[in-house]
C-alpha cells in the first residue's frame, strides 16, 4: 500500500506560482476513495434498505444518493447531469425513485451512512487533530470552488455543513469532486464526445477493461456505432483500440479537466494543498485496505 501512496504523490510538487496540475490529479485521486465510499460501504446500502431501495446491486441506491441535492427531478436531467450512463438505465433507477423515498430523506439517509462508515473505517482517528485539520482545509477548498455551469457541484454546495469534522470532510471530498467531474462534462462536450463515445474513446486506451464500462447500460449495437463513429475521426481502429490521435484527444481531456478543476486548489494556495495531501494519505491507505472499493473503476484512476 506505501508503494501506491508513493506513485500517487510522484511528480505532485508545487511551485511558487501556484498549484502544479499534478497536485490537483493528486487531491482527486485521494480525495476521490473518500467520497465513494457511500456507494458501496454496507452502512450505506442498509440505509438504503431502510428507505425502501433495493439493495441487490448498487444502482438502485447510487441514482438516488448521487442525485438528491439536484430536488425531485427527472430521469432526463440525471441522465444530462450524469452524461455517461445510457438514459434507459437512469431511467429505471430514477422514475420511481422518489415516490420510494424524498430527496431530503435520501440526503438525510446518506449522512447517517457515512457517518456509520467514517466510523467503522476510522475509529479512533475520527477524534483526531490529523482529520479535522484535513477536514478544515477541505472545506475552505470546497467553499472556494465557483460552482458557475457546474450543476452537481453547486447542488452539493448549497447544501448545509454538517457539524462534525469527519462528515465535513465527506462533503467536501463531494462538493470538490462533482466540481471536477462537472468540468470534466465540459471537457468531454469541447473534444466532441458524446457520452458512449465518451466510455468507448476511455475504453480504447486501457483506462478500463470495455466490461467495466459496461456497466453504464448502453447496448451492444450503441457501443459499436459509437466505436464506428471514432473510427471514421480516426480516433480508434476498428478493433476498438485507441489510434495516436485518439490517445492525444484523451490526453487534452484528462489536461482540460485538471485544469478546470484548480480553481479550489489555487485558492488554497501550494502549501495548504500540500499539507492536506500528507493529511489524506492514511485516510485514503484505509478506505483502499477495506476492500470497500472495486479494484478497477469507470474514473482511469492510475491508468490516465
Amino acid at each position: 500500500m506505501s508503494e501506491q501512496v508513493g506513485e500517487i504523490a510522484e511528480g505532485a510538487g508545487v511551485s511558487e506560482a501556484g498549484v502544479e496540475p499534478a497536485r490537483v490529479r493528486q487531491l482527486w485521486h485521494l480525495l476521490e476513495p473518500l467520497h465513494a465510499v457511500l456507494y458501496y460501504a454496507p452502512e450505506a446500502f442498509e440505509e438504503a434498505a431502510a428507505l425502501g431501495y433495493g439493495t441487490d446491486e448498487r444502482w438502485p441506491s447510487y441514482f438516488p444518493y448521487r442525485a438528491a441535492p439536484l430536488g425531485e427531478i427527472g430521469p432526463r436531467q440525471v441522465a444530462s447531469a450524469f452524461y455517461s450512463f445510457s438514459p434507459r438505465m437512469v431511467a429505471e433507477h430514477v422514475e420511481r425513485a422518489w415516490s420510494v423515498a424524498s430527496p431530503d430523506a435520501v440526503i438525510e439517509a446518506r449522512t447517517r451512512a457515512v457517518d456509520r462508515a467514517y466510523r467503522a473505517l476510522f475509529g479512533d482517528r475520527l477524534a483526531g487533530p490529523e482529520l479535522a485539520e484535513a477536514a478544515a482545509l477541505a472545506r475552505r477548498a470546497a467553499e472556494a470552488a465557483d460552482t458557475a455551469a457546474r450543476p452537481l457541484a453547486a447542488a452539493n454546495a448549497a447544501l448545509d455543513w454538517p457539524q462534525a469534522p469527519h462528515l465535513q470532510l465527506w462533503h467536501a471530498a463531494t462538493i470538490l469532486r462533482e466540481h471536477r467531474g462537472d468540468g470534466h462534462l465540459s471537457a468531454l462536450l469541447m473534444a466532441g464526445l458524446d457520452p458512449v463515445e465518451s466510455l468507448v474513446s476511455f475504453a480504447a486506451i486501457g483506462a478500463a477493461s470495455v466490461e467495466r464500462f459496461e456497466s453504464r447500460g448502453w447496448s451492444s449495437g450503441e457501443w459499436a456505432a459509437a466505436r464506428d463513429r471514432l473510427a471514421a475521426r480516426g480516433l480508434v481502429d476498428l478493433d476498438g483500440t485507441a489510434t495516436e490521435k485518439g490517445r492525444a484527444l484523451r490526453l487534452r481531456v484528462e489536461r482540460h479537466t485538471d485544469q478546470l478543476a484548480t480553481g479550489p486548489w489555487k485558492f488554497l494556495g501550494p502549501a495548504d494543498a500540500g499539507r492536506l495531501a500528507e493529511l489524506l494519505g492514511d485516510y485514503w491507505v484505509a478506505v483502499l485496505a477495506s476492500g470497500l472499493l472495486p479494484s478497477e473503476t469507470t474514473l482511469g484512476i492510475g491508468k490516465v
